[in-house]
């Protein structure tokens, strides 16, 4: 059995044990494609561009990180993780929508995503921007039409409305743009802006696939923390590969939160710091869900790669 307190020891223990989280993760995805194809098949009463528009930035080529994490979750508590592909692809279409938005000349300003075209500049900022839109409403239509019973998709709805909202995603998005200007930020700061910004979904996508998977008060809670936790993390990961990835490798242009005057971890901490701030965070993550033992293996395994990651 693997030691949570220590995550390279958990990598050393994955490969004793069998666990190849590659084979895990490639597996995971492939139900999320299969979902994320499925559910966004539009009528003919969407017009034809804004639904190549959202198709093509949903399907585009993605690690899916919000939906696996949802259905690690849902697995961690001991149910059948296909029965949280719903509320996998509603997590996968805020976090799209939130991309496309992000990348606009009004706030990125970007013209590379996963290895592409940015969605405005393939087809226009007002198709942009309502693709966007489609696939923010279309998350919440996904959720109330496809998840039961009805007390389940009610609570997944409030998480996923609260953390992608004013008072999350989106208010951490408004506080990062403020930043900019900001000066003297300190570490708390720049964390109460990544919590919301990237943290919040994060969390979502693990309570929402608790829910699903039957979980109590405080299983929820040490699946919140492990959320938090790894959403820190993952933005410093981001962070890190801005300053030091490639624009081959990360499928979008490096340098620009430097270029934008945007106030990092690295910047702030330095690399090496930022590095050792990550695994601690990784740790915690792994104390919370220590619990779960061999179930939670998956989830030990993904909080390590994030900050592993080279894109």
């Amino acid at each position: 059995m693997h030691t949570p307190r220590d995550c390279h020891n958990g990598l050393k223990a994955r490969k004793v044990n069998g666990f190849d989280l590659s084979h895990y993760l490639n597996s995971r995805r492939d139900w999320v494609e299969t979902q994320l194809a499925e559910d966004s098949a539009l009528s003919s009463e969407c017009p034809s561009r804004l639904s190549e528009s959202i198709r093509y930035s949903l399907l585009a080529p993605g690690k899916r990180i919000r939906p696996c994490l949802c259905i690690m979750a849902c697995e961690a508590c001991g149910e059948e993780g296909r029965k949280a592909l719903p509320a996998a692809s509603a997590l996968e279409m805020v976090h799209c929508y939130s991309l496309i938005h992000d990348d606009l000349p009004a706030m990125d300003d970007d013209d590379l995503r996963r290895g592409r075209p940015t969605n405005h500049v393939q087809f226009g900022e007002a198709t942009a921007i309502l693709a966007g839109d489609g696939l923010l409403t279309l998350a919440f239509q996904v959720l109330s039409q496809k998840l039961s019973p009805t007390e389940t998709a009610l609570a997944c709805v409030v998480d996923l409305a609260s953390a992608a909202g004013a008072e999350g995603m989106v208010g951490g998005q408004q506080a990062d743009l403020e930043a900019e200007t900001a000066i003297d930020l300190t570490l708390p700061e720049l964390e109460a802006i990544h919590r919301r910004k990237t943290g919040r979904l994060l969390a979502a996508a693990l309570t929402m696939g608790g829910r699903i998977g039957g979980a109590d008060s405080d299983t929820l809670e040490k699946l919140k923390i492990y959320g938090q936790s790894v959403g820190l993390a993952f933005q410093i990961a981001d962070d890190l590969l801005d300053v030091l990835g490639t624009s081959e490798k990360m499928g979008k242009q490096t340098q620009k939160d430097s270029d934008h005057g945007k106030l990092t971890y690295p910047s702030l901490l330095g690399v090496e710091t930022s590095r050792q701030r990550a695994k601690d965070l990784v740790n915690q993550a792994c104390d919370a869900v220590s619990p779960f033992e061999e179930r939670g293996v998956p989830l030990i395994a993904l909080a390590q790669y994030i900050i592993e990651r080279d894109h």
